[in-house]
C-alpha cells in the first residue's frame, strides 16, 4: 500500500527537490565551481571480502547532483571501497545530474527494482516517510556536529531502521550531508525577524519550507529553481535561500547585494539500496555495502563542509555582503519560528519528535 501511495505523489512532490537537482546540474555548468578544491579521498581500509562462487553484482547508483559536487565525491569513494575489497566481483557504476531522475524517481526505481542505491534528501521522502519531517523544522541544529550526533547516534539509526523494517523495497544504509541553507536578498541586511517583514522570498514547494517563512513574517513563493535566477535579476522575487555552494556556482552573488549566514534548515542525504537487490547479496557483501555506506557518508560530510567554507570565502571575495548572526540573533529567529514545530509535531510522530527536542536543547 505504501509504494502505490509514494507513487502517487511522486508527481506532486518532484518540484520540492527541483531546487537542489538543478542546483547540482547549474554547478556542473559553472565556472564559479572551479575555486573549489576537494580534500583528497582516503585510502581503502580492510581486506578483500571473500564469498563462495564466482559471482558478479552491479551497483547502478543514480544521485542528483553533479560531479562537481561533495555527493559525488563520497559516492566516487564507496565505489573505490567496494570494487577494491569485493575484488571486483561488485561494480559500482554512477549516474551523477539526474540522469536517472529526480530523487523521487531515482527512490521509485530502487522499489522496482529498475535500479540498485541512491542518495537523495531526506525532504521528498516525506510524504513516504512522515518522521523525516522532523529535518525540515528550522533552526533544529545549531551546527553540524549536532546534526552528526543525531543521525549517527540511536535516534538516526533507528529511523535507518525503521525505513528498512517498513518494508517498502528500500534497505536503509546511512546518512550523509546536503547541507545548511542561507538566506540571500536585495533589500538589504537582514539580521533580525523584523528585518523579513514582507520580503518576497523564493522557496521550494514543501509544506514545511512555506510555513517556516510565512511564520517569520516573509511572503513565500514557490517557483521552479529554473525560474530563479531571473526572477532575483527582474525583481519578482527579493530573496531565495540556497547552500552556500549553490549561491556561488549559480551565479546568485550578480543579482543579489546581501547575505545572512541564517543555517536556519540542515538538510540530510539518506543512503539506500533496492531491497530486491540487497537480498541477492551474499551476506558477507551486505556487511561490505553497509561499512562503505557509512565510510561514504563520513567522508561526503568532510568535503561538503570544506567546500561550503569555501564557498562562502569566495562569494566575500565575489562582493556579496555577508551578515554572520550573534548567538542572541539567531535566537530570535529561532523563538520567531517556534510555531513551526507545533504545526508538524503530530505529523512527524511521538517520541521521536520528543527524543529530537531533547538531543538538540529544544523546549518540548
Amino acid at each position: 500500500m505504501k509504494i502505490r501511495m509514494f507513487a502517487r505523489h511522486a508527481a506532486l512532490y518532484a518540484g520540492l527537490v527541483g531546487g537542489v537537482l538543478v542546483a547540482g546540474a547549474a554547478s556542473a555548468a559553472s565556472n564559479s565551481s572551479d575555486s573549489l578544491h576537494f580534500l583528497p579521498m582516503p585510502k581503502v581500509s580492510g581486506g578483500p571480502v571473500k564469498v563462495d562462487g564466482d559471482q558478479q553484482f552491479t551497483i547502478k547508483f543514480g544521485i542528483g547532483l553533479a560531479e562537481s559536487s561533495a555527493q559525488y565525491r563520497g559516492v566516487a569513494y564507496f565505489k573505490k571501497i567496494v570494487e577494491q575489497r569485493s575484488n571486483g566481483h561488485i561494480k559500482v557504476n554512477i549516474f551523477p545530474s539526474a540522469q536517472l531522475g529526480d530523487d523521487l524517481q531515482m527512490t521509485s526505481a530502487l522499489q522496482s527494482g529498475t535500479a540498485e542505491m541512491t542518495q537523495p534528501s531526506t525532504s521528498p521522502l516525506i510524504k513516504m516517510e512522515p518522521e523525516l519531517a522532523v529535518f525540515d523544522l528550522p533552526f533544529l541544529f545549531d551546527n553540524a556536529q549536532q546534526a552528526d550526533k543525531v543521525l549517527d547516534g540511536p535516534i538516526g539509526q533507528k529511523i535507518l531502521k525503521q525505513i528498512t523494517d517498513h518494508k517498502n523495497g528500500l534497505v536503509a544504509l546511512g546518512w550523509a550531508e546536503n547541507g545548511f541553507r542561507e538566506l540571500t536578498d536585495s533589500k538589504g541586511v537582514i539580521n533580525s525577524p523584523k528585518d523579513l517583514h514582507g520580503l518576497k522570498i523564493r522557496t521550494m514547494q514543501s509544506p514545511v519550507q512555506l510555513d517556516i517563512w510565512r511564520t517569520l513574517g516573509a511572503n513565500p513563493t514557490p517557483m521552479s529553481f529554473a525560474e530563479l535566477f531571473t526572477a532575483l535579476d527582474q525583481g519578482t522575487v527579493d530573496a531565495q535561500e540556497n547552500p552556500w555552494v549553490t549561491i556561488l556556482t549559480s551565479k546568485f552573488y550578480e543579482v543579489q547585494s546581501n547575505a545572512t549566514a541564517t543555517k536556519h534548515v540542515y538538510t540530510p542525504f539518506i543512503t539506500l539500496m533496492s531491497e530486491r537487490f540487497w537480498q541477492r547479496l551474499p551476506k558477507p557483501y551486505q556487511k561490505l555495502v553497509s561499512t562503505a555506506s557509512v565510510q561514504m557518508g563520513n567522508y561526503e560530510r568532510k568535503v561538503s563542509r570544506d567546500i561550503d567554507a569555501q564557498a562562502k570565502s569566495e562569494l566575500k571575495k565575489k562582493g556579496l555582503k555577508i551578515t554572520d548572526l550573534s548567538d542572541s540573533q539567531r535566537e530570535a529567529f529561532k523563538k520567531k519560528s517556534e510555531p513551526v514545530y507545533k504545526d508538524f509535531k503530530s505529523k512527524i510522530g511521538e517520541p521521536l519528535f520528543d527524543q529530537v527536542m531533547k538531543a538538540t536543547n529544544h523546549p518540548h
